[in-house]
């Protein structure tokens, strides 16, 4: 038998709570998504470090946008794995979900210099190629009025307000990529694109000049460390 009285003690004990806090348990109620555009998009972003985080932090504030009506997509360079990770990640069902978000993996299963089985070869024809499929995105954006609300559904050739470039980074550390190429692309970017770099355990010097922000996200400790492995839903 329940409780009556119980439960509605402890449901006046959390609205109790909930009404100290900051929102006085106030949720606000979540709008419909409407194709919008950004007023202030146009800056520059990258995002470096040896620690976890660096593309999922670039995804969320993709989601983000994308919930405000945005248009998004997103170039993956070089993600891959070890045979511990799904080709399938987490991250792509749901874009797929998510109207106004795109994506394209132009990587391989495998990480370049990591003796995974993989061909370094193979490594940097996909990097080099994912350099031309970014100079066909911007130029595609150059063409849109990013002024405009752009079609949630539409192909990314169409524009987008947000292009993620995710690990173009790393492949710059890794010399795939030469660091002037990562330049150009930046100095290439319409004015109101928000271009969004990530990747590389290495600062990437070459680009404070040409960045508005740079965040390092470091690591203080990982559990790789003591030899666990990838877990899906948070790694991958």
């Amino acid at each position: 038998m329940t409780n009556t009285t119980d439960d509605t003690d402890d449901a006046d004990d959390a609205a109790t709570t909930l009404s100290k806090t900051p929102g006085r348990g106030v949720r606000p109620d979540a709008q419909e998504i409407t194709p919008s555009a950004p007023e202030a998009f146009g800056r520059v972003q990258a995002w470096w470090g040896d620690g976890k985080g660096k593309t999922t932090a670039t995804l969320g504030m993709g989601f983000r946008a994308a919930g405000h009506g945005y248009r998004v997509h997103v170039l993956q360079f070089m993600k891959g794995g070890t045979s511990s990770v799904e080709p399938v990640r987490g991250e792509y069902n749901a874009i797929a979900a998510m109207p106004g978000v795109s994506f394209e993996n132009l990587g391989h299963y495998g990480w370049h210099s990591m003796n995974d089985g993989s061909d370094d070869r193979d490594h940097e024809a996909e990097a080099r190629a994912g350099l031309e499929r970014t100079r066909e995105l911007l130029a595609a954006a150059g063409g849109a009025d990013l002024t405009e609300p752009l079609d949630p559904d539409g192909p990314p050739e169409d524009g987008m307000h947000m292009l993620i470039l995710d690990e173009v980074l790393y492949a710059a550390d890794q010399e795939l990529l030469d660091p002037d190429d990562v330049i150009d692309l930046v100095e290439s970017k319409p004015d109101r694109l928000e271009l969004v770099l990530s990747g590389s355990h290495s600062k990437p010097e070459y680009l404070y000049d040409h960045a508005d922000l740079v965040t390092n996200v470091r690591k203080e400790k990982h559990h790789f460390e003591s030899g666990q492995r990838a877990r899906k839903g948070t790694e991958y």
